[in-house]
């Protein structure tokens, strides 16, 4: 500890008025952060003064990032600025890596009364990519919309920021710090953690280890294929799946975390991680999952790369759910898919008699659900799976599940998806991206967006629209129900109002229009397609979705609107 007390000072600064954090926190070009003076100060600020002194006066804070480019320097200005607004003690994963579940898990542990993440999740890292900062409260999940709704109302207004400039922080070594300041009676102390060992232990206490090193390593083990696409969860692997489960080295690859990923795009999905499909089509593997840059998504493949569709994905999981250990200790409260989810975890449900939720997307409403004693079991279409053990979607958690009914059921990932789909029938289920403007189409002018938006709103909200006809081919498809979607919390009892457009028809099938704003180039309309067969189980899925797309590009008039002749992604 430096005899000498570091300085707080008071910076003026001046307001920006785009500092809004979604439900995936604030995202923006790495450049916005580095060029704008006072632009990440000014964040930190807000999300600091939107905490009550008292409550933040000597509290617990956790911070870590998923190591893409300007995380050392965003968690430097994140230390000094802790320091000066009165929070007494910080802990921050080694090397300031810290992937967004154990974030979650080591807020819960330590009691912490909330964790700064440093992410942009499946965007693009580097100097030319995106950075985001994420404030998770005290029971590990996202600030929900009454919170950030005050960081933004804060940040407009902001004139000033506390900071400790002189303060410099070690993430290289493990262990304790201690720093005086002046005007503060108790030194300011920053843990530097093992993250890794720390999230390793909570899954020790959900999964049946020795059953999973049995099935990894012992006489007839299944061969795996697991790319981490050099995010944060590269070291979470390499701990647990290889040295405390025996998976051999070879089996983890693109596992050293990289600024910029290896210059790709770090999102699980079948057109960014192409690499890993490719490895999976000759058979030599038995399972194979990717995960995203900040280790929160996954996802699964069977041999001769069987995609497993993230609805069909918690719908298994679900089916099998007492093949995990944690569960047969604590019973099951609930499942519940975002609103945009395939309808397969519905059919689950009904069937075990569990209540079933439908919410609008962002995993703090499921965490809302969790923390009411609710919800046990949870997934979204975007690749997101988890349990209440965190409140973050948890990709590592949701390979050791598929493992542990590997391990119980002793079929291959495909028998056992198609075994599901005769037991339940199948969910076909797509989803396309347009960026800026899913199919996904990205990066759409977000104006000519939001005007496709309020346009189709106003087709489908008239009155003369429900039990029209469509015709494609010699299917037609009578619409039941068209709306925006509102959700009501069944806890507290708050409205979430325009959560994306639906089109419900008579037989089941649902077409579905959002717009999302997690990419920061703009905005992404995202269409999901879904459409249950009871007994045409085993067709192709893009055949058999081909006449409701048609529909969803004809009522949207998305092409013509766009400029765009097809998706960005398609899952």
């Amino acid at each position: 500890m430096d005899n000498c007390p570091l300085q707080v000072v008071t910076v003026p600064t001046a307001p920006y008025p785009d500092q809004r954090p979604s439900t995936s926190g604030l995202r923006k070009k790495v450049y916005v952060f580095q060029s704008r003076k006072n632009y990440l100060h000014n964040f930190i600020q807000s999300i600091f003064s939107s905490i009550d002194l008292r409550d933040r006066q000597g509290s617990t804070v956790v911070v870590g990032g998923d190591g893409r480019f300007f995380n050392r320097e965003a968690i430097e200005v994140i230390v000094q600025m802790a320091a000066a607004n009165g929070v007494g003690h910080l802990i921050i994963g080694h090397h300031g890596i810290m992937s967004t579940p154990a974030n979650s898990c080591v807020i819960r542990k330590f009691k912490a009364i909330g964790g700064i993440i440093l992410t942009a999740s499946h965007n693009p890292g580097g100097p030319d990519g995106d950075f985001g900062i994420k404030f998770n409260t005290a029971n590990g999940g996202p600030a929900n919309e009454v919170l950030t709704t005050k960081i933004f109302q804060i940040s407009r207004t902001l004139e000033k920021f506390a900071i400790c400039p002189g303060l410099r922080v070690d993430l290289t070594t493990v262990g304790r710090q201690t720093f005086d300041l002046e005007n503060k009676f108790k030194p300011f102390t920053v843990e530097i953690i093992d993250s890794v060992e720390s999230y390793a232990n909570l899954l020790r206490n959900i999964f049946d280890f020795a059953a999973l090193k049995e099935l990894l390593s012992g006489k007839n083990p299944i061969k795996l294929r697991l790319d981490a696409m050099h995010g944060v969860v590269g070291p979470y692997l390499r701990r647990i799946l290889c040295e405390e489960l025996g998976c051999p080295g070879s089996s983890a690859i693109n596992c050293v975390p990289m600024e910029d990923f290896g210059g790709q795009h770090p999102d699980p999905n079948l057109t960014y991680a192409a690499d890993l499909v490719d490895s999976m089509r000759d058979g030599q593997y038995d399972f194979a999952a990717a995960f995203d840059g900040d280790g929160d998504r996954n996802m699964i493949l069977g041999k001769h790369s069987f995609f497993v569709t993230p609805s069909d994905s918690v719908a298994v999981i679900a089916d099998n759910i007492f093949c995990i250990p944690y569960f047969q200790h604590t019973g099951v409260r609930g499942f519940a898919r975002s609103m945009p989810t395939s309808a397969a975890l519905d059919r689950v449900a009904k069937a075990t008699k569990i209540e079933l939720y439908e919410t609008p997307t962002g995993w703090k409403f499921f965490g809302n659900l969790m923390d009411a004693g609710r919800l046990s079991l949870c997934g979204e279409e975007s690749f997101g799976t988890g349990g209440d053990h965190i409140r973050e979607r948890d990709g590592l958690w949701a390979v050791l599940a598929w493992l542990s009914i590997l391990a119980i059921r002793r079929q291959s990932v495909e028998d056992i998806v198609q075994d599901h789909w005769r037991k339940y029938g199948r969910n076909y289920f797509t989803r396309s991206l347009f960026y800026n403007f899913l199919y996904d189409y990205e990066n759409v002018d977000i104006d000519a967006a939001c005007e496709m938006m309020e346009d189709l709103e106003l087709v489908i909200t008239d009155k003369s629209f429900v039990k029209q006809r469509f015709a494609v081919g010699d299917k037609i498809f009578q619409v039941e129900k068209a709306d925006n979607f509102e959700y009501t919390d069944p806890v507290d009892s708050t409205i979430s109002r325009n959560q994306g457009l639906r089109l419900i028809f008579t037989d089941g099938s649902r077409i579905i229009f959002r717009l999302s704003g997690t990419s920061s180039d703009g905005a992404t309309v995202r269409i999901y397609i879904d459409s249950y067969e009871r007994e045409s189980i085993f067709q192709d899925t893009q055949v058999m979705l081909a006449p409701l797309v048609t529909i969803a590009l004809k009522i949207s008039q998305l092409h013509q609107r766009t400029g765009r002749s097809g998706p960005t992604v398609i899952t």
